[in-house]
Order: structure tokens, then sequence, then C-alpha cells
């Protein structure tokens, strides 16, 4: 009869309790993309013929904020709820892109930082600049697709911005705004939450605002009265 001693006992019941507990992490991101990606659906069917373009577009970035903060990283690939090819996986996309750059700049400003490391977040957020450029023109495309029966005025203007780049400001802005809110909640002292709050305040007006100024820019597309213009 083999013996097996009290130490292998111990390492072996260690190594299925580790197992067993990776497992559990796993299974629980599982369940948790799930409830994601069911939830998405849910939002996706009652809000297709009802909402704005920049409605649309800021509760994805909204959603895509909050999945971050719950399970995102800068090494973390995007859990992306939407079906492939869509304007809405494409949003989602967009704004993780832009949290996790967010996360790399907060490594690369750290004083103490190994010169080797900061080569390697500089490449790596000059590789998501240009990610982020990519998907820029293609939600850009979207709207000339969109848009391209639509017979243009004579006295039709270029707008100063293409659509997609106004929505990189609102997905930018998505993040200042959940990064503010923590900030208030965070602040050490009532002078610098109220400080924090006032800034808040500033962000989410301009939240309105640019939203607004997006839906008008596509009504305006949309009836002829501006055109799009790209360059690539």
């Amino acid at each position: 009869m083999k013996i097996v001693s009290p130490k292998a006992e111990v390492s072996l019941y260690n190594l299925v309790k580790w197992i067993t507990a990776d497992l559990a992490v796993r299974l629980s991101a599982a369940v948790f993309v799930f409830f994601i990606i069911f939830d998405t659906e849910q939002e996706r069917i009652r809000a297709m013929s009802t909402e704005t373009f920049s409605a649309m577009a800021g509760r994805i970035f909204a959603q895509a904020v909050d999945v971050y903060n719950k399970v995102g990283g800068v090494d973390v690939v995007c859990p992306n709820p939407y079906p492939s090819h869509t304007i809405e996986a494409d949003l989602f996309r967009k704004n993780w892109i832009d949290h996790a750059q967010w996360g790399l700049e907060d490594i690369i400003r750290d004083p103490d930082i190994e010169p080797e490391v900061a080569l390697t977040i500089k490449r790596r957020i000059d590789r998501s600049n240009q990610e982020r450029t990519d998907l820029v023109e293609l939600i850009d495309s979207f709207f000339l697709e969109k848009y391209q029966g639509v017979e243009v005025q004579p006295s039709a203007k270029i707008n100063t911005e293409s659509p997609a780049w106004a929505i990189d400001r609102l997905s930018i802005l998505f993040l200042k705004i959940n990064y503010m809110s923590k900030a208030v909640e965070t602040a050490a002292t009532e002078e610098i939450r109220v400080k924090c709050a006032d800034k808040l305040l500033v962000l989410k007006t301009q939240l309105v605002d640019l939203s607004t100024a997006i839906d008008e820019l596509l009504e305006d597309i949309a009836t002829g009265r501006k055109y799009m213009k790209v360059y690539k």
C-alpha cells in the first residue's frame, strides 16, 4: 500500500484549492459577460426607434465605462457585447480603447518609472493612437454610407470636423466625467470636493452641448444642409 506523506497531502489540497478558485473566477467573469450581452440586446431592442445618435453613443459609452471599471485594465481584451461589424460594437470598442489608453498614460506619468518600461508603454500608446484613428475613420465610413444618397443643397457647407471626430470627443468626455465623479467621492477635504463638484458640473454641461451639436450636425447632413468630407 502506497503511503502519502502529510506534506504531499497538503500540497495536493493547495493545488485543488487553487484550481477551484481559478475556475470560480473564470466562471464568475463568464457569467458577468453573459448578462452584459443579454442586457445589451434588450436595451438595443428598446432603444432602436427612439434614440438620437448621440443618446445611443452616450448609452454605449456609459456602459463601456461601467464594464471597464468592473473588469477592465490596460491588458484586458475588450469583452464587446455587441455583434461584430455594427456601429454599436465600434462605439463600445472606441470607448474601451480610450479607457485603456487613459490607464497607460497614468502609468507613464509615474516619475519613478524605469526608462525601459516607459519606452514600452510609449510604444503601446502610439499603437493605441493609431488604433483610435483607424476606428474613427471606420465610424465615419458608417456615416458616409448612411448619407450617400442625400442630395446636397447648393448652399451646403462643410463642417470643421467629421461626425466621428465629434464622437471621439464625446467618448473622452465620458471618461473625464467618470474620473471626476470618483474624485468628488474620494476627496480628502470639503474644499477639494467642492472644486471637483464644480468641474464635474462643467463637464456635464459640455456633455449636453456636445451631444446636441452632434445630433444637429447629423440632421444637417441628412437634409443636405452640410456635407461630409474625410481625408484618408
